[in-house]
């Protein structure tokens, strides 16, 4: 396994990282977060040997080998099958199957194989790539976005290959749902520094505002210590009774570390404009039907209606019609049969590729988010701008300047500027981080509108979608009911996944034991940290009290000149403060093993559902 030592990292005098260090865990899942822009597909390319470092070592043992997706498109094969066989090594050329599988899990049909990989599109040849690294077989695999071109099935295979991989694994994704179904550890760059947990993304970011919460009253604590010193050698430093102790107070004050604030990320701020509608039905839709001729059609007989509050999730495998549907309810294609019809006072906004392509380059950020109200008022121009992380000079930039997924930000900001009761969205978390994804999520939850969206997220279609339109079996239909309803009732024909090992399925009375098992050994083991976390917690509380009040009665002391009372108050102080400080540390280590322990029971409970 691969060990990264003391790394650091900057371009033109911006720190990226430093010092940092982490050992891969052997056989271990890692999934690796951090805002965008933090350095992870930097590090990435350190790893690999494509990018230097300005201090620190990797050790990589001799023999161990390295897969990474490529974003790079370069084919020298004239069928898909070939481009992909030729990765097998010479003891592996009759493993084909192999490769066929993969390819299969990716979306690949037999047809497929035989087609010249450059005749596919951008996505589809990620795909290849994707495929190729995956049947190399490496010791370690390094995935930078491998889900951003995937369909839901294919999404679904490849978190289920890698949970079945031998090997190691880092993740980067701003899909949570897959990375959590996927990775045993989860390791991040927050402040230019790393950190690793053993557990998902969410037990990562509670350790992460728990080390906070600490670093903040521990800063506290010496900021008030800080200030007590400084009182006391401002106090008695002119008096000659007092000198020699105002000179040891001052010494105390050289030595004592500054601990700064903590800096917090921006985030994206999401807040869709809703327009008000007497009617609680916004859109009718009766028997659509589209396609480009008459042997193509992508979907037909398509009717459903919407009203405020609900949300319509479009599902289905990649270039089967799902953007298409939306830019027919959208107006922008006319459809072949059927009616889409909008209540008098429905006003809608559409996010999708193709607007994004209306965005006119030679606008600045401010000037294209003006055009949607040419009465808005420039300081919410600018404080959208500011949401979409264009504050300041940034927001003055021109559109032909930004890169493809600033330009999503942008047309994001315009939807938001736009009052509407009726949201199309198409794939809107690409290019966002985990963050920026949880902050929309919530301004659909709170959209007083209605929402259509196409999307491959499954996080946000089980918090969102109230209904569906599925594509498949070489068409569309309407599905009344959510996500886990479709799972449960239809699911995926073409999912056959990797190999599976079938567990034998428990009685009810053996799922009834094993659980109340699990129970009491999880009771037996936690109860007791949990006791010990209450404690500390307490002695916490109480030692700061006494800290408050020996403290008071520190500053009368010295009031009345009392030094020998003086000396005994300080002493206790110190003692009182050391006191609270461990305690702070027992607690986050017995607070970390307790989660981490409630996770372990929480995932076997899991697994007898």
């Amino acid at each position: 396994m691969i060990q990264v030592n003391n790394i650091s990292k900057a371009f033109a005098g911006h720190v990226l990282f430093e010092d940092l260090s982490f050992n891969m865990p052997a056989g271990g899942r890692v999934g690796f977060v951090g805002r965008n822009g933090s350095g992870k597909s930097t590090l990435f390319k350190i790893i690999l040997g494509e990018e230097t470092y300005d201090s620190g070592n990797i050790s990589i043992p001799k023999n161990y080998t390295i897969g990474t997706l490529r974003q790079h498109i370069e084919f020298t094969k004239s069928t898909v099958a070939e481009e992909c066989y030729q990765v097998l090594t010479d003891d592996k050329q009759f493993e084909t199957y192999r490769v066929d599988k993969i390819l299969s899990g990716l979306g690949f049909s037999n047809e497929d194989l035989q087609k010249d990989p450059l005749s596919f599109s951008g996505g589809y040849q990620i795909r290849i790539n994707l495929a190729k690294v995956l049947a190399t077989e490496p010791n370690l695999l390094l995935l930078d976005e491998p889900t951003n071109y995937l369909d839901i099935i294919s999404l679904r295979w490849l978190q289920t290959f890698l949970k079945q991989f031998e090997g190691e694994v880092i993740l980067i994704t701003h899909d949570r749902d897959f990375m959590d179904g996927v990775t045993t550890h989860t390791m991040g760059l927050n402040r230019k520094e790393l950190k690793l947990v053993t557990g998902d993304s969410k037990k990562f970011y509670e350790q992460l505002e728990m080390d906070d919460e600490i670093y903040e009253k521990t800063r506290a604590n010496q900021e008030r210590k800080r200030k007590e010193l400084e009182d006391f050698v401002d106090r008695f430093r002119a008096k000659a009774s007092k000198a020699t102790q105002a000179q040891s107070k001052l010494k105390q004050l050289e030595k004592m570390d500054v601990m700064d604030e903590l800096q917090q990320d921006s985030n994206l701020t999401f807040n869709f404009t809703f327009k008000e509608i007497a009617s609680k039905n916004i859109l009718q839709v009766n028997q659509l039907k589209f396609g480009y001729s008459n042997e193509s059609i992508l979907f037909k007989d398509i009717s459903f209606h919407l009203e405020k509050g609900e949300c319509i999730g479009i599902i289905g495998k990649n270039g089967k019609g799902k953007s298409t549907l939306l830019n027919c309810l959208a107006g922008e294609l006319t459809p072949i049969e059927g009616e889409v019809k909008f209540h008098p006072n429905c006003s809608f906004s559409h996010f999708g590729q193709t607007n994004i392509e209306r965005l006119h380059l030679q606008n600045t950020i401010v000037e294209e988010i003006s055009e949607v109200d040419q009465d808005l008022p420039h300081a919410r121009i600018r404080q959208i701008c500011g949401t979409m992380m264009f504050s300041g000079d940034l927001a003055d930039k021109k559109i032909s300047v930004l890169s493809g997924g600033e330009r999503s930000r942008v047309m994001l900001g315009k939807i938001m500027a736009t009052p509407s009761n009726l949201l199309f969205l198409d794939e809107p978390t690409n290019h966002l981080d985990m963050q920026s994804i949880d902050s929309l999520k919530l301004a659909i939850q709170n959209f007083k509108g209605a929402t259509i969206m196409v999307t491959h997220s499954e996080m946000l279609l089980r918090a969102l979608a109230t209904k569906l339109i599925i594509f498949h079996k070489e068409g569309a239909e309407y599905f009344l009911g959510n996500y886990d309803d479709f799972l449960e009732k239809i699911g995926w024909e073409e999912e056959d996944g990797p190999s599976k090992k079938l567990k034998p399925k428990l009685s009810k009375k053996e799922i009834q034991q094993k659980r109340s098992e699990i129970i009491k050994e999880r009771s037996k083991i936690l109860s007791p940290l949990k006791k010990r976390i209450e404690t500390l917690e307490m002695e916490i509380h109480e030692n700061e009290i006494k800290l408050e009040s020996t403290n008071k009665e520190l500053v009368k002391a010295s009031e009345k000149s009392d030094g020998e009372l003086i000396m005994t108050l300080s002493k206790k102080t110190s003692e009182l403060e050391s006191l609270i400080e461990s305690a702070f540390e027992e607690l986050a280590g017995t607070q970390e093993e307790h989660d981490q322990l409630f996770e372990s029971f929480e995932r076997q409970l899991a697994q007898l559902s």
